[in-house]
C-alpha cells in the first residue's frame, strides 16, 4: 500500500508527513514524498555527481533532506521529483502512477493552531482527486498511532460506501469506530426534528448505520454519536475529540464519479474540527488488499 505525501519545505510539509506516518502505522505502507516543481523549471537529479550544483538542484536537494529528516525511523518512504503545472496536478499524477490509496496534504498556514482552513493545493484536490484526501490540520505533531476513527454519516446517497471504508479502516488498525450524525446538523438549523425522539428519521438512519457497522466489528467497537449546537462549529465542539483521532467524511452527490466535491455541510465541519479528516471521493470503490 502506497500513500502520496505532498511536501513542501515548510510547515505544512511537516504536517503532512506527520499524518502521513500516523496513518500508515500498522498497515505496512510506504510514502511516496512527492516535491512539485513547476513545468518551466528544469528537471532536477537527485543525485548530483559532486560537482557544483545550481540553485534549482540545491533547492531539490534542501527539500529532500528537510522531508526524510521528518520521516519517523522504520517507516520506508522514498522521495520524489515531479513536473507538473501545479502542485494538485503533479500529486494526482503521482497517485495514478504509483497507484496510491491516498493522497495526504497540509492545511493552509494562516489557520488557528490545530484548525483548518483550506489553502489553493487542498482546494484544488478536494475537487478532482480520484482518491481519498486526508488534510493535516496547521501544527499537526502527533507521533503515536491512531486512536479512533470518527465517520460523519448522513442519509444521502452514499453514505454506505464512506462507512464501509470507515468499517474497513477500523478493523485493519483495530480501534473503536464513532458514528457521528451530520444529518442531525442539518434538522437542527431547520427545526423540524426532536432529537430525542427514536422514530425520527435521524434516529432512524443512525440506528440502521449502527447496525451495518457493528454487524462487520468486534461487539462494543462501534459508537454513535449525536452532534448538537446552534451552529455547525458549536456542535463539532460539543462532541468530544480523541488525541490520535481521525474523520472520514463523503462527497457532496454533487461531486462526479469517482471524484471529490465537497458540499456547504462538509466545508463547515472541515474548518471547525481540531482533527486530521479524510474525504472520500464519490463512488469510491474500496480495493482489499
Amino acid at each position: 500500500m502506497r500513500y502520496v505525501v505532498g511536501f513542501r519545505p515548510d510547515e505544512r510539509g511537516g504536517d503532512a508527513i506527520a499524518l502521513a506516518a500516523v496513518i500508515a502505522k500498522t498497515q505496512g505502507a510506504t510514502l511516496d514524498i512527492v516535491f512539485v516543481v513547476g513545468k518551466d523549471a528544469p528537471y532536477v537529479a537527485l543525485n548530483p555527481d559532486g560537482n557544483r550544483v545550481d540553485a534549482a538542484e540545491q533547492r531539490v536537494l534542501t527539500a529532500k533532506r528537510e522531508a526524510m529528516r521528518l520521516v519517523p525511523v522504520g517507516l520506508p518512504a522514498t522521495f520524489h521529483v515531479r513536473s507538473a503545472e501545479s502542485l494538485a496536478a503533479g500529486l494526482i499524477e503521482a497517485a495514478r502512477e504509483f497507484s496510491a490509496r491516498l493522497i495526504v496534504v497540509g492545511a493552509a498556514s494562516n489557520g488557528l493552531f490545530k484548525r483548518f482552513t483550506v489553502g489553493s493545493v487542498a482546494n484544488a484536490l478536494l475537487h478532482a482527486s480520484p482518491v481519498p484526501v486526508a488534510l493535516a490540520p496547521r501544527g499537526y505533531n502527533r507521533k503515536a498511532a491512531l486512536s479512533r476513527l470518527t465517520v460523519m454519516t448522513g442519509t444521502r446517497e452514499g453514505w454506505h460506501a464512506v462507512v464501509q471504508v470507515g468499517v474497513h479502516a477500523a478493523s485493519r488498525r483495530n480501534v473503536p469506530l464513532r458514528l457521528v450524525s451530520i444529518l442531525e446538523l442539518d434538522q437542527l438549523e431547520q427545526g423540524e426534528y426532536d432529537l430525542d425522539n427514536p422514530l425520527s428519521p435521524a434516529r432512524q438512519h443512525v440506528n440502521t448505520a449502527l447496525s451495518e457497522a457493528a454487524a462487520e466489528l468486534p461487539e462494543g467497537s462501534v459508537t454513535v454519536t449525536a452532534a448538537h449546537g446552534r451552529t455547525i462549529e458549536e456542535a463539532i465542539d460539543s462532541i468530544g475529540w480523541k488525541a490520535g483521532e481521525l474523520v472520514i467524511v463523503g462527497s457532496s452527490r454533487l461531486a462526479e464519479k469517482n471524484k471529490i466535491f465537497l458540499g456547504p455541510t462538509a466545508n463547515k465541519i472541515l474548518r471547525a474540527l481540531p482533527v486530521p479528516m479524510v474525504v472520500v471521493p464519490r463512488d469510491f470503490e474500496r480495493l482489499d488488499d
